[in-house]
């Protein structure tokens, strides 16, 4: 029997983290950029410095107004050893960081739910960070009354949502019929097995605890948590759970093969975005449907999970 890890925050005194961290490849990048860009202009003279400056405009106008609209639905199929029969061919479909109140929030929201109900997923979970602005709150209904699934729709609360309003939030869902988990599960039948569906608290301002979320828990053959934050899954996977989807890191928002993420948001730090194995766990943390309407090798997602038996 797998051990079971709380994830209660320690009560020592520790030195606060910073609420973002950014790459020390990116700082010495563009730092080198700036330096041969100084050069080219001052050698190159005004045709050369115009040329910097037009691939510039280009480039942040891609990054603030084309990209951040360009929603993607990502599938994703993923194996397990031992994963029973019933739960063979399991559709999850994945709605993360909406933050309406964004720029183009509300219009990728809807294009995301339109794809979800395309696709017909089973089951649906929203993994946090559902609004940016207090405003935002009461047009959560438009959102949330679009979405369907044979198999029920389920919550976890993100930063944002703590910030912002999550009494009030945790209201709408309940009134939408969305199950909100916070240290909580369910236990949800399909085909003859058994799925136990965890949900953990916020990690920077609520009281995460697997502990809580699976205490009394009954038999069942497959564990899935649903944590805003990514960084929870090495006590997830000691705590014996096979899936964890997760949002939070926005991938970064801004990515270059070789540099990475420019940045990543505290308790996204070691996670930042796609399919991960710890040990014996897989992870996957999407690049979220919303967020700062900035993004660049990074396109907003939904995503759709489909579980498999290995080898099948």
């Amino acid at each position: 029997m797998a051990s079971i890890v709380s994830s209660s925050q320690p009560t020592t005194k520790s030195k606060p983290q910073p609420r973002l961290r950014y790459s020390p490849r990116w700082i010495g990048a563009g730092l080198a950029g700036g330096m041969l860009a100084g050069v080219a202009t001052v050698y190159g003279g005004p045709v050369v410095a115009a040329a910097l400056a037009g691939a510039s405009a280009v480039g942040a106008g891609y990054a603030l107004a084309i990209e951040p609209q360009r929603l993607q639905l990502v599938e994703h199929e993923l194996p397990f050893a031992d994963l029973p029969a019933g739960l063979d061919g399991l559709t999850i479909g994945q709605l993360s960081d909406l933050h309406l109140g964004h720029r183009y929030s509300f219009a990728n929201a809807q294009r995301a739910i339109d794809h979800l109900l395309a696709a017909q997923p089973e089951l649906i979970v929203l993994t946090g960070d559902l609004v940016q602005t207090r405003a935002a709150i009461v047009r959560l209904p438009e959102v949330l009354g679009r979405l369907r699934a044979p198999l029920g729709v389920y919550a976890v609360p993100g930063n944002h949502d703590y910030w912002e309003g999550m009494p009030h939030i945790a209201e709408l869902l309940r009134e939408h019929g969305v199950h909100l988990l916070i240290n909580r599960h369910r236990l949800i039948e399909r085909n003859g097995a058994r799925l136990l569906l965890a949900g953990v608290d916020d990690h920077w301002d609520g009281q995460p605890s697997l502990e809580l979320a699976l205490g009394g828990a009954p038999d069942h053959d497959f564990r899935l948590l649903l944590a805003h934050c990514p960084d929870i899954a090495d006590e997830a996977a000691a705590a014996g759970f096979h899936l964890q989807l997760s949002g939070h890191t926005h991938g970064g928002h801004v990515r270059i093969p070789g540099l990475g993420p420019l940045c990543l948001p505290r308790h996204g730090w070691r996670y930042d975005m796609g399919h991960f194995r710890v040990g014996a766990m897989h992870l996957f943390v999407t690049r979220g449907v919303g967020g700062l309407p900035l993004r660049f090798g990074c396109p907003p997602e939904v995503s759709l999970h489909r579980l498999r038996r290995a080898g099948d």
